[in-house]
């Protein structure tokens, strides 16, 4: 068996047959057209709309990146055979990681202008008038968010690029100590992955309200990140076996398996999303129902409430719970491009709100939103792509290769 699916493997397409390069120019014009729009509609509607927008957006393709890494630190870490075939298509969505750290540098920008419509806590005045923000000064302030964000994002990197250049290289050498090496690493990395994106959802997006704190909320988003992996991992295997590739390598059984975890991690985001409302709800405290109270306030925000609430949770749950629609590529990438759209509104959910008392901007929704989620979706999608013509799309010699190509689900 394993020898028969081994020739299969021979005769499968594992490379971009003429390089990336169409894709690649594609998707850097899309970006950078995307970002200028944005930039442009940041100066007609005001850079604090800008960095909000910019925030959301870059949130929302971090979340792709940080999702792989969790995927491929984990199945090293379990020793798993069965996502081998799919594993170096996770292994490029996290390797955009060293143009996300680049793209990260604005984030900064807010917090060195003291902008206090993008993060309170930055505004010296605003703070010597807040008994609470003085107390929390010690931990948010700027050199100390900038030297946070620094070590975050050097993690992610070195994490990221470690692991997809050491599976790189046993496609040459075969080596099975470099399997030991990333199972050893993958140990560790999963300590510092647990604490970097914990802290940094604390800083990048729970401080847009300094006065709230949910100690659960690193658990968020680090469930939505993993559900918007999933989702995009089933429209990248769509595509690639359209384009001709992995065509005999990954099959039914890995469709299955990548719809069943999509599904299990969107049970796991709503059971934190309601985790955190019902405690919340419980307890009834003034600095923790703040968060709440803009977002129960309007029309507006009580409808993206019950998107999300149907959208993200309900709708997927019904129509996933069976075994068929997740062996089907077709309705498996339908699915992935559904909860990719769930995942962006919860995260516009968690950033577009003012804090309460703040003065909001006049329409809840800006073109800057959408352009600069085509401009950094398109540099993203250029980071992954590049290295498509020049390494295989498969851990060649993988030594737990032969169990994925004879995988098959009970």
């Amino acid at each position: 068996m394993a020898h028969a699916n081994s020739s299969a493997t021979v005769m499968d397409v594992r490379t971009l047959p003429g390089g990336a390069g169409g894709v690649l120019r594609g998707a850097a014009v899309v970006g950078l057209l995307g970002v200028a729009v944005g930039v442009v509609f940041g100066v007609l509607d005001g850079w604090t709309v800008f960095f909000r927008s910019y925030l959301l957006n870059f949130s929302f393709v971090l979340s792709l990146a940080l999702g792989a890494l969790f995927f491929v630190m984990l199945q090293h870490l379990t020793r798993a055979g069965w996502s081998v075939s799919v594993r170096r298509l996770a292994e490029l969505i996290m390797n955009t990681m060293p143009v996300l750290a680049v793209l990260a540098i604005p984030l900064a920008v807010p917090v060195l202008l003291h902008m206090e419509g993008v993060y309170e806590w930055a505004n010296a005045e605003h703070v010597s008038k807040d008994a609470l923000l003085q107390h929390k000064a010690t931990y948010l302030n700027a050199p100390f968010f900038i030297i946070r964000m620094i070590v975050y994002f050097a993690s992610f990197v070195l994490l990221a690029r470690f692991f997809f250049r050491t599976s790189v290289a046993q496609d040459q050498s075969g080596d099975v100590a470099l399997t030991r090496k990333m199972e050893r690493v993958s140990a560790w990395g999963m300590l510092v992955y647990a604490m970097t994106v914990t802290f940094f959802s604390f800083d990048a997006l729970m401080s847009l309200n300094p006065h709230w704190f949910s100690t659960i909320f690193g658990v968020y988003y680090f469930s939505g990140s993993v559900v918007a992996f999933f989702a995009l991992l089933a429209v990248v295997v769509y595509w690639v076996q359209r384009a001709g590739l992995l065509t005999r390598s990954i099959t039914t059984e890995h469709y299955h398996d990548i719809g069943k975890l999509a599904f299990g991690f969107v049970v796991f985001w709503a059971y934190i999303a309601f985790s955190q409302y019902l405690l919340i709800w419980y307890a009834n405290i003034p600095e923790e129902t703040v968060w709440y109270r803009p977002r129960q306030g309007d029309t507006w925000w009580i409808g993206v409430s019950l998107v999300l609430l149907f959208g993200h949770f309900v709708a997927p749950f019904l129509l996933f719970m069976s075994r068929y629609p997740k062996r089907r590529v077709g309705t498996l990438m339908l699915f992935g491009l559904w909860l990719l759209a769930m995942h962006w509104l919860d995260l516009y959910y968690l950033v577009m709100p003012r804090p309460m008392g703040a003065e909001s901007p006049t329409s809840p929704l800006h073109v800057s939103d959408f352009a600069l989620l085509v401009g950094l979706g398109g540099l993203f999608v250029c980071a992954m792509v590049r290295p498509m013509g020049r390494v295989s799309l498969l851990p060649e010699r993988d030594p737990r290769l032969h169990e994925a190509l004879s995988f098959t689900n009970v």
